[in-house]
């Protein structure tokens, strides 16, 4: 047995009386003194041949007993916190060892554990959130633009100089103060004049040059750039290769057959209407479901412990982080260019974190008190559609996924869905307009006090909020 006590030493925090037996630890001293032997001396003896007994009383009964606790300690810690039923949201830590050697351990570790909330009303929660917007035949005509765009046929151009809108093909280095930095070369890059893919000043010198030419482009980098180079001036040594431009193809039946399995402009500019209508009543219903989420979030009450918090504000940068790798950036790059550090995006992260947290322990409630589970055959269902995602084996997305964590997942989503099929959604109240000082001034009534006005409160945003706002805007 492990666990020799449990007892709740502080809000939200155990203290565990922790044993390891003889037999056990004495096994573990003897795999260390195996281990570490051969970088022992010991007078009168060559290297690695000294007894066990020996070195200890060289250098004392004790002196395997720390890397012997490190090797028993995770199991015994693992097997007390489960006899115990402790819900650990954190590192044990204040670990005291109160008796240690050849009877075996014991030792006093403190873990802070998962609060009990008190959750408000959720059913029936009004929640302010827009409809999706109805597909207007602008919308499609902007998305079949997208198609000839993707569809367009590059054509080099002669016999003229660089305009706006040309495709440029160009080599580059860039200097500061005569020396070049890193990231500032490219070899046949292909730049859209005018597309603002640079920074400001750079396309607009390409502009009236010929193909063949070599020139300087001088720029300054904004004041929001990397540390290294924000604020400076560069000298950019350029080339113009080639210059190309885009001839688009006619929105007509051929078109339709080109680009897709129909055989009319008009059954393709229907399905493209459909598509529409379909992702912004998806786009919608996730908006729902985040603003949902909020409003819950703002019916918990508990004392959440500090560890909760660091561990959402964890995940919640390592989801940047991956963003930001894809993209090229680390990310320290990242708080650079906003004149900031990890450590402060750490703290601009700490409110979003809460709300998260939060949700996440109303939804565990909920689950439970609703009776909502998650059955063999949905567990089976998400690892074939993760099989398929990432066009694996469904037996390898398990050894990378484990079905308890698959599980969390599933139920926490089932959750989310139950909580916002008992909202009820209202169109957000419109912004209320400034009036003009005289007609504020003409509608007050001289025997009435002022009224003090407050602030509108700071909107509250979680993860998924945000990401679902992203997703619209790229999109749209």
């Amino acid at each position: 047995m492990a666990l020799k006590v449990s007892e709740k030493t502080g809000e939200n925090e155990y203290t565990l009386t922790v044993t390891v037996d003889g037999a056990t630890f004495e096994a573990a001293v003897n795999k260390v003194y195996l281990k570490q032997k051969n970088k022992i001396n010991v007078p009168g003896f060559r290297k690695g041949k000294a007894p066990r007994h020996f070195i200890e009383k060289l250098y004392g009964e004790g002196v395997f007993y720390e890397d012997a606790l490190d090797e028993v300690f995770p199991a015994a810690y693992s097997a007390a916190l489960e006899e115990s039923g402790v819900e650990a949201v954190s590192s044990p830590f204040d670990l005291d060892i109160v008796s240690i050697g050849k009877d075996g351990v014991e030792l006093k570790v403190k873990v802070s554990s998962k609060p009990e909330i008190k959750l408000g009303e959720y059913k029936g929660m009004e929640v302010e959130c827009e409809a999706a917007a109805p597909v207007t035949d602008e919308d499609v005509a902007h998305e079949l633009s997208h198609m000839q765009e993707e569809n367009a046929r590059m054509i080099d151009v002669d016999g003229r100089n660089a305009e706006n809108g040309d495709i440029a093909t160009i080599d580059f280095e860039g200097f500061t103060d005569g020396v070049a930095f890193d990231g500032g070369k490219g070899e046949d890059y292909d730049l859209t004049l005018g597309s603002g893919t640079f920074i400001p000043g750079f396309e607009e010198q390409i502009v009236g040059h010929a193909i063949g030419e070599s020139f300087d482009v001088n720029v300054t980098f904004p004041e929001q750039y990397t540390e290294a180079l924000a604020g400076k001036e560069a000298v950019f040594k350029v080339t113009l290769k080639g210059l190309k431009i885009k001839e688009l193809p006619a929105l007509d039946d051929e078109f339709a057959k080109d680009v897709s399995e129909f055989d009319t402009m008009d059954a393709l500019k229907e399905d493209t209407r459909a598509k529409l209508e379909k992702d912004r009543a998806g786009n919608a219903d996730r908006l729902l479901e985040n603003h949902a989420l909020e409003a819950l979030a703002e019916k918990v009450e508990a004392s959440i412990p500090e560890a909760m918090i660091e561990s959402a504000i964890d995940r919640n940068l390592r989801e940047l982080e991956y963003r930001l790798q894809m993209q090229g950036y680390s990310l320290q790059a990242y708080a650079e260019m906003f004149g900031s550090d990890v450590n402060a995006l750490r703290d601009q992260y700490r409110p979003r974190a809460e709300v998260d947290v939060k949700v996440q322990l109303a939804l565990e409630k909920i689950a439970a008190d609703e009776g909502i589970a998650v059955s063999e055959e949905e567990i089976a269902a998400e690892y074939e559609k993760l099989a398929e995602q990432y066009h694996m084996e469904a037996d390898e997305i398990k050894k990378a996924v484990s079905e308890d964590a698959l599980k969390e997942d599933i139920l926490a989503r089932k959750t989310a869905e139950f909580v916002k099929s008992s909202v009820k959604r209202v169109d957000p109240k419109p912004a209320e307009e400034e009036k003009p000082a005289a007609e504020e001034k003409a509608e007050e009534k001289p025997a009435e006090k002022p009224k003090r006005t407050r602030k509108p409160a700071a909107k509250k945003t979680t993860k998924k909020a945000n990401e679902a706002e992203e997703k619209k805007d790229s999109e749209e």
